[in-house]
């Protein structure tokens, strides 16, 4: 495989570049020949998931959230990444840019008013009446929270360890760097590698199925603006075309390329959030937004334990699980395969930032536009079907215009909002716009992450190896819309969140590895230097105790 990369001029190791190639056209093979049965056998895999690992995923994520917030403002939130005299790289607000664009934005743009829609018409716990008051308030409340601090927790976790690892201890920019703590050398040998293919893979299906969801919002946006059929050949071109911008941004590379298209795209965003807040009712969503922000913090400690206990008692079917399962579960196993992409790329932007900023800014920033986000559009989406039993009788016809479109079709759920603004066919253009550049921020930044596991190093690896990685997460997506249809997508979306279960396992560990480094750092004198050996740390361990 050495010979093969020199003849090819790659930069990069062989054996994780053309295992994790060869196993993603393998699994891409098998799954376009038998799609239902993959996702049937992923599906049953997920549903076991659910129902016994489910308190697992919430208990972990919350452990995240409180592990990240004492290291911030423990005594260790004064480390650099980088260095006693590293500096930024970015300003933060390139830096908070690149984190959203990267990190959720397509989501918002996805979710931003379905999910709020989908908990009013169908509330989340048991005994709360659809449309009503307090419908739209756990609507919002639990919008907020799979999108929000837990979130971000998700992506923080991997990043400050890969962050901290790489660039105190000079190890190599790889998931498998993380844990050195706890496996020594054999970062190195066949364990590393093996950590760093499952990483990479992760990110290629998460990705391709990201590519997937944010081609079927623009394909339905197409169709509504200019008619064009919502049918395979048209959301393929969708796919080439955006992949052919990720391809340009990915050459140019991430200072040039993700940093402009980051600044463009939040710049883009912020403004369709200010033209909703400003034509709609105006006073209504800046009274939601601050109302918002108290709904959040107190059920914030609520929601991040509930673990739908009592759904045995209040379903009607006596199931186990009961909306949690399809929804926060869900999230959460989703999310943790993103997480080594996320990570790297968080990291990779955030070299010369102390702990403390990092946590805070990574936690924190993101979270609160997406709260705002949420507010403006998911009140405002409420407030036009319409809040509470006599509201909706003064509306008639009109009440439960958003919950129907929701209903009929999740892509279609912001246009049709926009229908009830003016200049609706400009808005909807805009919005059309904005979910392209995001789809190409994520899969430009995407395939730089996955080029740096494979060569090990933050600097760009030969042009044309990061644009295979680009290719491939297009082509992966295309394939599966050509020949298995929704079908495809469906089995590919069962398979990640099984693989989640494993990537969250590893995730979890990262915290006990960051928490054994950080334990050992000298704080008054910190500097970079070689890591220390798995025996040193064990002697240090004992002798503490």
């Amino acid at each position: 495989m050495d010979a093969l990369a020199r003849k090819l001029g790659l930069r990069t190791d062989p054996t994780i570049f053309f295992t994790s190639a060869g196993i993603m056209i393998l699994f891409l093979v098998v799954i376009l020949i038998a799609p239902g049965p993959i996702g049937d056998a992923f599906g049953a895999g997920r549903e076991w998931i659910v129902t016994n690992l489910g308190w697992f995923f919430i208990f972990g994520v919350t452990s995240w959230v409180a592990f990240l917030l004492w290291v911030a403002i423990s005594r260790y939130g004064a480390i650099r990444l980088g260095g006693n005299d590293a500096k930024p790289a970015y300003s933060n607000i390139s830096w908070f840019a690149m984190l959203f664009a990267g990190g959720i934005g397509t989501v918002l743009m996805f979710w931003g008013v379905a999910e709020p829609i989908s908990h009013f018409t169908t509330p989340p716990r048991p005994g709360v009446e659809p449309f009503s008051v307090e419908a739209a308030d756990d609507a919002m409340s639990f919008s907020i929270y799979h999108l929000g601090l837990h979130t971000w927790a998700i992506f923080a976790m991997p990043g400050l360890a890969f962050a901290y690892f790489i660039y105190r201890f000079n190890l190599p920019m790889r998931f498998s760097s993380v844990f050195y703590p706890l496996i020594g050398e054999r970062i190195y040998g066949s364990v590393g590698k093996s950590l760093d293919i499952f990483a990479i893979l992760g990110t290629l299906f998460g990705v391709a199925v990201s590519i997937g969801l944010g081609t079927q919002q623009i394909s339905a946006g197409l169709t509504e603006l200019f008619g064009i059929p919502d049918a395979v050949m048209p959301k393929v071109l969708i796919i080439a075309i955006l992949t052919s911008v990720a391809v340009g941004s990915i050459v140019a590379g991430l200072d040039s390329g993700v940093k402009r298209l980051s600044n463009i795209n939040i710049g883009m965003a912020v403004g369709l959030m200010m033209f909703v807040l400003f034509t709609g009712s105006t006073v209504f969503l800046l009274r939601a937004v601050v109302e918002t922000f108290g709904l959040y913090i107190s059920n914030l400690l609520p929601m991040a334990f509930w673990n739908d206990t009592l759904a045995t008692y209040t379903n009607d079917d006596g199931s186990g699980w009961g909306w949690q399962g399809s929804w926060t579960v869900f999230y959460w196993a989703w999310t943790v395969t993103w997480s080594p992409f996320i990570g790297i790329f968080v990291a990779r932007i955030s070299r010369g930032r102390t702990i403390r900023e990092f946590v805070l800014g990574v936690l924190f920033a993101p979270s609160i536009f997406t709260l705002i986000w949420f507010a403006i559009f998911g009140w405002s989406a409420m407030e036009i079907d319409g809040i509470g039993p006599e509201a909706r009788e003064a509306m008639g016809e009109q009440a439960g215009v958003l919950s129907a479109a929701v209903g009929e079709s999740i892509p279609l759920a912001m246009f049709a909002f926009f229908e009830n603004f003016p200049a609706a066919t400009l808005i909807q253009g805009l919005a059309v716009v904005i979910v392209a550049i995001f789809f190409a921020t994520s899969s430009d930044s995407a395939s730089l992450v996955v080029d740096m596991l494979c060569t090990g190093s933050p600097d760009p690896g030969p042009w044309h190896q990061r644009v295979f990685w680009g290719v491939s997460e297009g082509m992966l997506a295309a394939m599966l819309i050509v020949l298995a249809g929704d079908a495809g997508l469906t089995a590919l979306q069962e398979v990640i969140t099984v693989v989640g279960l494993p990537m969250f396992i590893l995730v979890f560990a990262m915290m006990f590895a960051l928490f054994r480094g950080l334990s050992h750092e000298d704080l008054g004198a910190v500097k970079v230097g070689d890591p220390p050996k798995p025996e040193e740390l064990s002697a240090s361990e004992k002798g503490r105790t």
